[in-house]
């Protein structure tokens, strides 16, 4: 059955870009080399990443959604949007298997006048580049002439109720006038917003732009909360303060490490490092080692040795309220904390189960006596869930590295 649209790619980019396609009475599959996520949608089973609700799920499939491993269906759309992960490799580079992969399956059917999209991070010049040779050696047709093509950076912001894909302006830059008009009228259907950038590399660059903005600024607070700590200056209150600030000033806050998808690029292909962002990696890497200092000092201050200590994890996710787990830097403060000898468990009322190094993580079931017996709490994530104030009461020793409770009322990172 011909659709409008295949999204190629069922993670954390693809299921979004669907939804909001479903939502807007597009006629919408989904299309994914892994049967497994493409079972478990067609059950009406949601991401384990939590990224959308069982619910949400079943409203895409009332609305026509359909999921598939069947790469035929790629044959008979009108819009295809490449959504492929693209994780660091060794090198800190981008890896473009993932993307290489979906453009020969879509190669093989690709029928003229279709709009192909891709919004998976990638380095500039990728677009018009592999993306566009792939393209055209698998179809004999020819991009900007034959069919559309253009780049849309990916933007979302899991489960926040602010920044929905309908709210959230949509870059593109296609690879001629008529490529980025083409994109234009397709994401014009899905936001409310569209701004066209001056070609594909331009819309690529917009992407490493924003992903390194946040990591750099995470690093400075970072490095601003050791400097502080060692001050004796509460710097949760210096950015209370500097955040009143009109203009020149953007708050970040820091924490224990820095999760999520949009993974720091310090290489941008064969070009030169950029060696800020580098620098902002190292920093933000060494949090959870920093962490565990802390960890290991009040103990001691408290006449208790971290070999043999109970410690509670509270919040194990990336992002608060999510299920997510991608680059959370609760794994590596477990395996540094159980190598000091220390026995950890965790809570965590959106993550049933954990496991690290392949051995289960005991889970509390009551918070609050969890973290009575426990030697120390640490908040890792600030889950809405959480009476932080009750929690301080009830805790014995409490290593708050969100600065999430009232001032006085726990150690702050």
């Amino acid at each position: 059955m011909p659709a409008d649209l295949a999204v190629i790619g069922l993670g954390h980019h693809g299921l979004p870009l669907a939804q909001a396609a479903v939502a807007a009475g597009v006629d919408t599959i989904g299309y994914d080399t892994d049967p497994r996520p493409v079972a478990e949608l067609a059950a009406g089973r949601p991401p384990v990443d939590g990224s959308l609700s069982a619910s949400e799920i079943r409203r895409m499939l009332s609305g026509g959604f359909r999921p598939t491993t069947n790469p035929a269906e790629l044959g008979r759309v009108r819009t295809a949007v490449i959504c492929a992960p693209t994780p660091l490799g060794p090198d800190r580079a981008l890896d473009l298997a993932t993307v290489a992969d979906a453009a020969r399956a879509l190669a093989g059917r690709l029928r003229p006048h279709t709009t192909v999209l891709l919004e998976s991070p990638v380095p500039p010049g990728t677009t018009e580049g592999l993306l566009r040779e792939l393209l055209e050696e698998g179809s004999g047709l020819r991009a900007g002439r034959d069919f559309h093509l253009a780049y849309s950076p990916g933007r979302l912001d899991p489960g926040s109720r602010t920044h929905g894909f309908t709210a959230t302006p949509k870059v593109i830059g296609g690879l001629t006038p008529a490529c980025t008009e083409s994109a234009a009228a397709f994401y014009g259907r899905l936001t409310d917003k569209v701004v066209r950038a001056r070609g594909p590399r331009e819309a690529e660059t917009v992407k490493l732009l924003e992903t390194n903005f946040r990591h750099v600024n995470i690093a400075l607070v970072n490095e601003m909360a050791v400097l502080c700590h060692e001050l004796g200056v509460d710097l949760w209150d210096v950015i209370r303060c500097a955040e009143t600030k009109p203009f020149g000033f953007q708050a970040f806050r820091p924490g224990p490490g820095v999760g999520g998808h949009g993974v720091p690029v310090d290489t941008v292909g064969t070009h030169r490092p950029l060696r800020l962002v580098e620098l902002a990696g190292q920093v933000n890497e060494r949090m959870p080692q920093y962490v565990i200092q802390r960890c290991a000092t009040l103990l001691n201050e408290h006449g208790k040795s971290a070999r043999g200590a109970r410690v509670l994890l509270l919040g194990i996710t990336y992002k608060p309220d999510l299920a997510d787990r991608e680059g959370s830097p609760a794994d590596e403060i477990a395996r540094r904390l159980m190598d000091l000898g220390a026995v950890v468990s965790y809570h965590d009322p959106h993550v049933p189960d954990w496991r690290v190094r392949e051995v289960p993580v005991p889970r509390a079931d009551s918070l609050y006596e969890a973290a009575a017996h426990a030697d120390l709490t640490v908040l890792l994530q600030h889950h809405r869930t959480y009476d932080l104030q009750g929690l301080a009461v009830k805790a014995q020793l409490l290593l708050d590295t969100r600065g999430a409770t009232p001032a006085g009322a726990a150690h702050r990172l």
